[in-house]
């Protein structure tokens, strides 16, 4: 085994198969398209120059016949392929009206349909690949390798070679290789691959990263907690790609359609060649490339580009942006938005108590309550004991010699200090010994939570404790009550705490006191009342709920697994300002959707018709009919990534 710098080795290691096969990995470019192309063009335009300049129409047809079948392959044979397994397809349409101009002697306008439907076919060819490039990207955010420290040395191996529990080094400027926790170091981390935020994070120990993300200044040691194929970046890219199957209502719909609708063109086309010359005595030359044309304007090739463009567009722009959107249903099912619904803890509030109040009573100084509190809270494993230290360490309190410590179950604790007896816990410790006042009731009706600092006989001061609102809850519940969206907060919490979130908030309504069976029976009645809800949970105590309504967020996803499994929008990061986003991207696509399928209803049926009464020619009806709408399509569709 070599030996590097630095004490670095590097393991020699296969192709890794997963590598190799992922299908989003981007391709080598094919320059067939371009020379096909190319060719095409300069043959056709010697053939126009033969027919028309120097009448040289025999010599003109073979050179036609060359572009169509130069250009025309892929088309002609799939037109015929689907036709022998009883499928009429657009390739076939196309096919059709390529052969009829040449049988009428029109092989320049036969050549023209075959060329230019081969380059609308590339343009649409190539707005899919623009979209699944942009999804790939995601395969080339985390590195094949990664520095590992084995038996005292640095090896260099292959991502899938690592295993969980391993440590990996990253130096400054380099990309976290996989998911896990820093056990050394502190530098700021560029995680805008993940989470869509802009600024960089602090990361020191006990801190969270993940693959894909980038180590800007200092050295980082983090022990692997996921393997390279349970990463959060492995998800997203597995996700992603099977969120294009899933197909929204209006995808579905023109894809029915077009079943239908190709054979009906083909049937009108018969009709019109025949029904003028036979019945009723017209050139039959005339009627017949009427037909012929018909068919081609008909081709419902931008109608059928429309939708899916657009959704691609729409989940990989929100991918870029921290929002992992599951399939196109969803993005069109966020449009029609009635009701948002929330889960409160770690949703709308940050999940965790903090002190909101200190205050003193009559003789004693607020260091003194929180001298005595956090000397016994000190001693102390109750999540609220973690608050009151927080707070203390804040303001610089430092806890005093306890003796006979004792928890008591369900009420709070007592000690001694300098040889009196102190405690420390909610009303029901002291209520043998002292009533509840005014003051008391109103914490509690605030929603707060109270610890009670008591000598043995007096009570010398009140900690107020609460799970504080997020500060992106506030303007992200006034946007939506602004768009007419009705919000909902759902919490197993008592109805004063609810009650106080939701008034500081301003919400719509509350419900309280809710096991996660009744927040789904929530959902069920909510629905029953509105068409469209949609819910907002963290992903783990709200799965049903979130299964329940119409489309489920998840909050924080990047973090918990569970969320980006069950959720059909994952919002990477735990902030609810991107919901705004979310719902601005879902109604710019449905917008644009809605313009490129009336725009390709209106122009193919105005053709049709301009087609029927012999207005527009074969070369028109592709040039302008057929390519240039898709073309105009494709690139309406591709403004919904933009911001």
């Amino acid at each position: 085994m070599p030996q590097r710098k630095n004490n670095q080795t590097e393991e020699s290691f296969k192709p890794c198969p997963y590598c190799t096969v992922d299908v989003l990995e981007e391709k080598t470019e094919n320059h067939r398209p371009y020379l096909i192309i190319t060719i095409s063009a300069i043959i056709l335009l010697i053939g126009i120059l033969m027919e028309f300049l120097f009448g040289q129409k025999l010599i003109a047809q073979l050179l036609f016949l060359i572009v169509a079948a130069t250009s025309g392959f892929e088309t002609i044979k799939n037109g015929i392929t689907s036709l022998t397994q009883g499928r009429i397809t657009i390739n076939l349409l196309i096919t059709i009206a390529a052969a009829g101009a040449f049988i009428i002697g029109e092989g320049a306008e036969g050549a023209s349909v075959l060329f230019l439907f081969y380059i609308a076919e590339y343009l649409e060819d190539y707005a899919g690949e623009r979209a699944r490039k942009s999804i790939g990207a995601l395969v080339k955010l985390a590195p094949d390798t990664a520095l590992v420290k084995r038996e005292e040395k640095d090896i260099v191996v292959h991502v899938h070679a690592v295993q969980k529990g391993e440590t990996v080094a990253v130096k400054p400027g380099d990309k976290i290789p996989l998911d896990g926790r820093v056990i050394k170091g502190y530098s700021t981390v560029n995680q805008a691959a993940i989470t869509g935020e802009s600024l960089p994070i602090n990361k020191s120990e006990g801190d969270e990263v993940y693959a894909g993300t980038i180590n800007q200044e200092g050295y980082l040691e983090i022990l692997v907690t996921r393997s390279s194929g349970e990463s959060v970046i492995s998800r997203i890219i597995k996700l992603v790609s099977e969120s294009k199957k899933r197909k929204s209502s209006t995808e579905k719909f023109i894809d029915r359609f077009s079943r239908y609708y190709t054979p009906l063109i083909i049937l009108l086309a018969v009709l019109i060649s025949i029904i003028p010359p036979f019945l009723l005595g017209q050139p039959f030359d005339t009627w017949f490339y009427r037909s012929l044309v018909l068919l081609v304007v008909s081709c419902p090739c931008a109608l059928a580009i429309s939708t899916p463009i657009s959704m691609v567009s729409a989940i990989t722009s929100g991918t870029r942006n921290g929002v992992l959107i599951k399939g196109g249903e969803y993005v069109e099912e966020l449009e029609k938005t009635e009701v948002m619904v929330f889960d409160k803890t770690g949703t709308l509030t940050q999940g965790k108590l903090e002190v909101t109040d200190i205050i003193p009573f009559d003789g004693f100084t607020l260091e003194t309550v929180m001298s005595k509190a956090v000397s016994l809270e000190n001693r102390s494993s109750h999540p609220l004991a973690e608050a009151v230290l927080k707070y203390a360490d804040k303001i610089d309190i430092k806890p005093e010699d306890v003796s006979s410590f004792q928890s008591i179950p369900g009420k709070g604790v007592k000690g001694e200090i300098n040889g009196e007896t102190y405690y420390a816990g909610a009303f029901n410790l002291f209520e043998s010994k002292f009533k509840e006042d005014a003051l008391m009731r109103k914490l509690k009706e605030s929603g707060k939570t109270m610890i009670i600092i008591a000598s043995a006989n007096q009570i010398m001061g009140i900690i107020g404790l609460m799970d504080t609102v997020k500060d992106s809850a506030k303007a992200a519940v006034d946007n939506l009550n602004g768009q007419g969206i009705k919000t909902v907060m759902l919490t197993g919490d008592n109805e004063s705490t609810a009650q106080a979130v939701s008034s500081e908030l301003g919400l719509d309504d509350y419900y309280s006191r809710l096991l996660p069976e009744d927040k789904v029976n929530v959902i069920d009645d909510l629905l029953k009342k509105h068409k469209h809800v949609v819910m907002v949970g963290d992903g783990v105590n709200d799965a049903p709920a979130l299964a329940r309504s119409n489309v489920g967020i998840a909050m924080g996803a990047a973090g918990s697994d569970v969320a980006i499994e069950t959720a059909d929008i994952s919002l990477m990061k735990d902030d609810l300002s991107r919901l705004n986003y979310l719902l601005k991207l879902s109604k710019r696509t449905m917008k644009i959707v809605k313009e490129n399928v009336t725009a390709s209803i209106l122009i193919k049926v105005s053709f049709a018709i301009m087609a029927v009464l012999g207005l527009i020619t074969l070369w028109m009806a592709v040039l302008i009919g057929d390519m240039g709408l898709s073309l105009a399509v494709i690139l309406n569709a591709l403004r919904v990534g933009q911001k």
